[in-house]
């Protein structure tokens, strides 16, 4: 109750619950999950059941380690070389570690937090410097005290800065970045990194004298949905290495392996691992060491994320996270749809088309989907968002103090 004082001002000392939301705070029953000293907190059984023992307040990621396992396996018995994970993809540190317990011994790292991630949980992991653009901090500390030896670059200035922060040590694997147009891929990723065939030749031809290894990469883009793709950039690869008149050590084929989403199918994966090994023969690059970083495709499917209904308005579901938390790729700036179920009631499949509202009160908090659900959900249900794997995690922020997440790993039993 609340005890109004002389003039009717409260005294906010005095105020109290009232006896049935006594102690009731957001995510007690998570304090289990946020609070475990080690290692993931495992659930046995299936989402409905993770989901009335815990009966979430906060977004919940669940990760199904056993999804994991299978996409680690799937390359590094499908591809013709070292697959590397890409770790912005998601810096989960159990994430990391079940990728490496499962067979991935390679890491794609951008920055210097990622590079300190990976050498604590992975110490015997080998890392590539993959961004085009490093600070010289992250040089010499990635170098001399981390043990990186292999870094990409795509100008001259990036080679010397390189060069310079190692101490023109003789051990480095220089790796440049050629550009290429990502027309078959849902995000191209060339606009902001990469070189063009001729500059690609003179960096080759300058960097050859000064690495003990060399090499090529490219990225045909995120969500790349045509094999042919890997193809195109690898003739691209030949055509450079050619024009630099050097040889090379090393040819890493990137990213872009696709997932399956609502309203778009991939073929299977091993297309592209054939795909990608018959180019690289006919390009000449057979002697050469392979990689690929894929991020999306080991990750995204072993992902969900469960959100609570808090408002519905006509077919706008309010949710507790959206665009600014883990749902930036369901904002207006890309549209992407996601599968969705509602968890703990039947039906869980629907077929009438909803829109969601992130939490924030900012109005590009919004996904116009659609997301199909049943036609009756309504405040309290818990929504599953499929593929929230990939890069969910990564982007969250703590716009309007809606940040807070935990994290489940679920062990499927029939």
């Amino acid at each position: 109750m609340t005890n109004l004082g002389r003039g009717g001002q409260s005294s906010p000392h005095t105020y109290s619950y009232p006896q049935t939301r006594q102690g009731r705070r957001a995510s007690d029953k998570l304090a289990l999950v946020k609070n475990k000293p080690s290692g993931p907190y495992v659930f046995e059984g299936d989402i409905d059941g993770l989901v009335a023992e815990l009966q979430p307040t906060i977004p919940l990621y669940v990760i199904r380690p056993d999804i994991l396992a299978r996409q680690a396996q799937a390359f590094v018995q499908g591809f013709c070389g070292t697959t590397m994970y890409a770790v912005k993809v998601n810096p989960d540190k159990h994430v990391v570690q079940a990728l490496y317990k499962a067979g991935i011994r390679a890491f794609d790292v951008a920055s210097i937090e990622e590079v300190r991630l990976v050498r604590r949980l992975a110490p015997k992991g080998a890392m590539y410097f993959m961004h085009p653009v490093k600070a010289r901090e992250a040089i010499a500390e990635a170098y001399f005290m981390h043990g990186v030896r292999n870094f990409v670059l795509d100008t001259k200035d990036e080679l010397h800065k390189i060069l310079q922060e190692t101490a023109y040590a003789p051990d480095l694997t220089l790796i440049v970045r050629l550009a290429v147009k990502g027309e078959d891929a849902i995000f191209a990723l060339s606009d902001k990194f990469g070189a063009g065939v001729q500059d690609v030749a003179d960096l080759l031809a300058m960097a050859r004298p000064v690495a003990a290894k060399i090499g090529v990469t490219f990225h045909v883009g995120s969500q790349c949905m045509d094999p042919a793709a890997y193809r195109r950039a690898l003739q691209m690869a030949q055509e450079a290495v050619h024009l630099s008149g050097v040889k090379i050590d090393v040819v890493d084929v990137g990213g872009g392996f696709p997932v399956s989403y609502p309203d778009m199918e991939p073929v299977s994966l091993q297309t592209y691992f054939t795909e990608i090994e018959r180019a690289l023969n006919a390009c000449g690059f057979a002697g050469c060491e392979h990689f690929c970083e894929p991020g999306r495709a080991l990750v995204a499917e072993a992902g969900s994320m469960v959100a609570r209904v808090e408002l519905r308005k006509g077919n706008m579901l309010y949710l507790n996270d959206g665009t600014y938390g883990g749902l930036f790729d369901a904002g207006k700036q890309f549209n992407f749809r996601f599968g969705t179920r509602r968890v703990g009631k039947e039906p869980g499949e629907g077929g009438t088309a909803f829109c969601f509202s992130g939490p924030t009160c900012d109005s590009v908090d919004m996904m116009k989907g659609p997301f199909m659900l049943p036609d009756d959900v309504n405040e309290g249900d818990w929504i599953e968002i499929k593929g929230m794997g990939a890069y969910s995690y990564s982007v969250r922020s703590n716009f309007n103090g809606f940040g807070r997440s935990a994290t489940v790993f679920l062990k499927e039993t029939k």
